[in-house]
């Protein structure tokens, strides 16, 4: 049997009104690559800054290296031989090399000046086990992402790290440069340090990782030996199995000979999507499937213009849209519920009222004032057809639910008229109730000729509601299915084959 590094028992998490972890449970073994898998919300992110002194559990233990610990800052995790390498990292970049190795750790002579020649000296060396030969005299910023990153895990190793937590560390690099880390990180492994290696890429994952753990909705679904799993079923376990029974009748697909609202050619932007095209038809409820870093939040954002393409056509009804930023996409007839309702969404300190309002204050007002009559008629009407339970209007939206504050986002939208609402997650975090009265509106959005771009990790959910389905993996798309052909087995199918029938079609 292995020897235990990090065990942790019935860790839980809460914030306000949030219970982030239920109770979760872990296990990493001296010198193994292990992998946290789940979609967004399933508290992997929350695990490790509990782990790392971020964030202070609300219960649970957590032991490490034979020891129960607490750690109550970063500094504390690092002292005992836990180390992070965030996504963006942690690294000075106009310093040189040596200097971001020992930052904070300079060594001195013994007149207390620090001994650049022993940094530079050690530097190398350390850099050299782990093969990577540089001129450490220079800036950091004078090398390539890939290169800063093996200088990041260079430095956890030099502090003599135990754990090495790797969060997204391929999200920048080409595949060479994969190479050169899945190098490194099999040379950590062989000394005996483990690794903890979170990635949204599935063919990652089965190429470096000897165990993973699967959490769900902040549950601990299972730990998994990576030979144990293939693709497919390792999606299983990530989405789960809709519980929730909600019905829709599908009555065929409507929209063959229907105007298309938009149209989206060969659209790349950065590693994020790679020349993907999809339209969307006048009144359709197009869905886009597939696992966390597939990109479709991206191709949302291209369309509403929060983001740039770098390469790509965008049409809206058949003539090129040029849409530059979210105030052009809105001038036309888009509205966009984002995934981060709470962040992105709501303004929490601002009334039900200002929510709904808040995009048509433009038509609202008169010499720079709000037509208060106006607006109390408009978020009034909103409030009794989307069924807003709230004691009035001028109720602060932070005090209402998940599932009315999306009401208000849907009801801000709505009294724009829009002709195309983009929903991010429409339903996350809302209870069984809500759902069914949100999934309703879709409908009669649908139904009143309005065009739906819906995104959603929950496969029932797009089984239930779409006319359409787009499955995406690594930027690209892999496949469609059309209304009846629209079920859990066969989204899965299609996330799980994506990379192979690519390979196939680039061989």
């Amino acid at each position: 049997m292995p020897e235990v590094l990090l065990e942790i028992r019935g860790l839980e998490k809460t914030f306000p009104g949030v219970r982030a972890l239920k109770g979760v449970q872990l296990t990493v073994y001296k010198g193994e690559v292990h992998s946290l898998m789940g979609e967004n919300g399933a508290g992997k992110s929350t695990l490790i800054k509990v782990l790392t002194g971020i964030y202070q559990k609300n219960g649970g233990t957590i032991k490490f290296d034979g020891k129960e610990i607490d750690c109550k800052t970063p500094i504390e995790a690092n002292e005992i031989g836990i180390s992070t390498i965030y996504q963006e990292l942690n690294l000075v970049l106009f310093q040189t090399v040596y200097e971001n190795l020992f930052l904070g750790r300079e060594p001195r002579t013994v007149f207390g000046s620090i001994d650049r020649k022993k940094m530079i000296a050690q530097s190398e060396q350390i850099l050299n086990d782990l093969g990577i030969h540089i001129d450490v005299t220079k800036p950091l910023s004078s090398f390539s992402t890939a290169i800063q990153q093996m200088v990041a895990i260079a430095r956890a190793v030099s502090q003599d790290a135990k754990l090495v937590i790797m969060d997204e560390p391929t999200s920048s690099l080409d595949k060479k440069e994969v190479e050169v880390l899945f190098r490194i990180i099999r040379q950590l492994k062989a000394k005996g340090i483990s690794v903890i290696f979170i990635s949204h890429k599935l063919d990652e994952i089965f190429e470096i990782v000897d165990r993973l753990t699967v959490f769900k909705d902040g549950e601990y679904v299972g730990d998994y030996d990576i030979k144990e799993l293939d693709q497919f079923k390792l999606i299983s376990l990530m989405v789960g199995k809709n519980t929730v029974k909600l019905e829709r009748k599908k009555t065929g697909y409507k929209f063959a000979d229907a105007r298309k609202a938009v149209e989206m050619k060969n659209i790349r932007q950065g590693m994020r999507l790679n020349g993907i095209s999809i339209d969307i038809k006048e009144g359709e409820i197009l869905g886009l499937s597939g696992l966390l870093g597939s990109g479709r939040t991206e191709l949302a954002q291209v369309l509403f213009g929060t983001r740039r393409p770098d390469e790509g056509e965008v049409f809206w009804w058949g003539e090129p849209a040029d849409i530059k930023n979210p105030a052009d996409a809105i001038s036309k007839g888009m509205g966009f519920c984002t995934e981060d309702r709470k962040t992105e969404g709501i303004v929490p300190h601002l009334s039900v009222k200002e929510n709904i309002t808040l995009a048509l204050l433009p038509k609202i007002q008169k010499m720079g004032f709000v037509d208060s009559k106006k607006q109390n008629e408009i978020a009034k009407q909103y409030i009794e057809r989307l069924k807003i339970k709230t004691p009035s209007p001028e109720q602060l939206i932070c005090n209402l639910s998940g599932g009315n504050q999306q009401k208000v986002l849907l009801a801000r939208w709505m009294c724009m008229n829009p002709k195309l609402i983009i929903l991010d997650e429409p339903t996350r975090g809302i209870d069984v109730g809500a759902k069914a009265e949100i999934e309703v509106l879709i409908q009669e959005l649908s139904d009143a000729g309005i065009s739906i771009l819906m995104i959603s990790s929950e496969i029932a959910e797009l089984e239930r509601n779409c006319d359409r389905v787009v499955v995406m993996r690594d930027g690209k798309a892999v496949g469609e299915l059309i209304d009846g052909d629209i079920n859990q087995d066969k989204i899965m199918e299609l996330i799980a084959k994506g990379s192979e029938s690519e390979e196939k079609k680039n061989g």
